[in-house]
């Protein structure tokens, strides 16, 4: 049994307007997942084997969500907004930093001796750049700090590791890496290939929050559509003894007509046999004991 932990950066519940890439334009994954239309009229649903809930992302604290402190929350259960009085990002604040290093849900994992993975992978001047500057995202300041090594060329080409984009595409074309293009399909087979060997496995995609600030409708589809690919996949070939949980630390992509992040709710899904430890969760706080309830 294991956790299929997909964080999707910067996709709120929106209404239903044209400024809504998911009004849009159709994408089965989400329609699933909540047994209809995805956007802030859509129900919180409870069944078997499948929970859709909207959840709050603001913590309490005025002003924008940002990543910072949405991610940190959201990965160690801990309320950074509120630990620091703001919003802060898009790198985790000094403030909060101790919380990814000594509090995350890769810790307490590892605490229960079960085994975490990231199967993002990075390019060598992401490692130049961070190293340099001393600044780490929040995930990649949390795996760092769990022990755990952070993903390489190597590991792509191994097949144990994706890149952010999920197809393989902007390091080939863009930093001039010589890696084989994937189609989605081909990313959730990898990414399903890894499950049984670890406890918690987590992928972290954030073009959706870049594409929500280019206020592009066709960034949104460009960055959508495979994302919905790999999602499917998953949700249809995935073991049903293992449980696939779904959010974000803010919404943007969902309203187009701003280039700012969002005050809406995002959604949490869940889907496997563990669905009622979520039943109570009602904002990023709570999502990390959900996890660490069933591992």
């Amino acid at each position: 049994m294991s956790v299929i932990f997909i964080f999707i950066d910067g996709v709120g519940l929106g209404k239903e307007s044209p400024e809504n890439p998911f009004f849009n334009n159709r994408y089965e994954s989400f329609e699933i997942l909540t047994n209809g239309s995805f956007n802030s009229r859509a129900e919180p649903k409870l069944e078997k084997d499948l929970l859709f809930k909207p959840i709050d992302a603001n913590l309490g604290i005025e002003g924008l969500p940002q990543s910072g402190t949405g991610q940190t929350t959201l990965f160690t259960g801990r309320n950074a907004a509120k630990e620091i009085g703001k919003h802060f990002g898009p790198f985790p604040h000094t403030g909060i930093k101790r919380f990814l290093k000594k509090e995350s849900v890769f810790h307490a994992v590892l605490e229960r001796d079960k085994r975490p993975y990231f199967l993002n992978a990075y390019p060598p001047i992401f490692f130049e750049h961070a190293k340099k500057r001393n600044r780490w995202s929040c995930t990649t300041l949390m795996t760092k700090s769990s022990g755990i090594k952070l993903n390489t060329i190597e590991d792509v080409l191994n097949e144990t590791a994706l890149t952010a984009e999920i197809v393989q595409n902007v390091w080939r074309e863009k930093l001039g890496i010589d890696i084989p293009k994937i189609t989605p399909t081909d990313a959730a087979k990898r990414l399903l290939n890894v499950v049984p060997e670890h406890d918690l496995i987590l992928y972290e995609y954030y073009l959706t929050d870049k594409a929500g600030h280019s206020q592009k409708n066709e960034d949104a589809q460009r960055v959508l559509k495979p994302l919905d690919e790999f999602l499917l996949y998953i949700i249809n070939k995935m073991k049903s003894s293992d449980t696939l949980v779904i959010t974000s630390d803010h919404g943007n992509l969902e309203d187009l007509s701003t280039k700012t992040h969002t005050r809406n709710k995002v959604p949490l899904f869940v889907l496997g046999n563990h669905v009622h430890q979520f039943e109570k969760t009602e904002s990023l706080v709570d999502v990390k004991d959900g996890i660490i309830s069933f591992i």
